[in-house]
């Protein structure tokens, strides 16, 4: 009697390798984690150092100035207290604009994408092929500014942003302009330099070191 065939099993070492061999997409590339890790931590931080909100709204604070002397004085120490809830007010007005215009946050997200998947976070080791043709990463760079600047400056998406940062500038200036200093404790507060700009400063440096090993790779 002939024995039965016997089937063929792949060992965990043949399938740890074929998928070992499959390289990592860009969103997943450790830059990009640290990058994400990098920059929550610093909003984690930014947002713990805010006013509490109760202080900014308190209706018996608010008088109109008597000069345009003053009202420059009390924006100027009022924005040294608030700083970083006039900032988060800044991003909600920015938020409500865009939320409120889906089709232009669509394209501010496809155009971060595309600069975070075809060249911030993009192993140097893949190279760029759309429709068959192969890209450098001068070109790569190239498109993305083109791209970037005719997004911005060329659509309604640019009109939008400012748009929208003016009437948060606005909101903030007129608060700043009626909310009378006398009551915050200005002289004990930590530095101007430090707080939500330093931040800002901070998530920006945050994002320069995690993108700079990919950026250094192909220059």
């Amino acid at each position: 009697m002939a024995s039965p065939a016997t089937l063929p099993i792949l060992s965990p070492q043949s399938n740890s390798g074929t998928s070992g061999s499959q390289s990592q997409p860009p969103i997943a590339t450790p830059a990009f984690r640290a990058f994400l890790s990098r920059f929550s931590s610093t909003i984690r931080q930014g947002l713990s150092q805010r006013r509490p909100w109760y202080e900014l709204i308190d209706r018996t604070s608010m008088s109109r100035p008597e000069s345009l002397t003053e009202a420059y004085s009390r924006i100027r120490k009022n924005f040294s207290y608030f700083r970083v809830n006039y900032v988060t007010l800044l991003a909600f007005a920015l938020a409500v604009s865009l939320i409120s215009h889906p089709w232009s946050l669509l394209v501010l997200l496809g155009l971060l994408a595309a600069w975070v998947l075809l060249y911030l976070f993009r192993p140097s080791d893949q190279p760029l092929v759309i429709f068959g043709r192969t890209f450098t990463d001068r070109e790569t760079l190239g498109i993305l500014v083109v791209l970037t600047i005719f997004v911005v400056f060329l659509t309604s998406v640019g009109s939008l942003l400012i748009s929208s940062l003016m009437v948060g500038l606005a909101i903030v200036c007129a608060h700043g302009a009626f909310r009378v200093p006398e009551d915050l404790f200005l002289d004990e507060q930590e530095p101007t330099n430090t707080g939500f700009l330093s931040f800002l400063g901070g998530a920006a440096s945050s994002a320069a070191a995690a993108a700079a090993p990919a950026v250094a790779s192909r220059v």
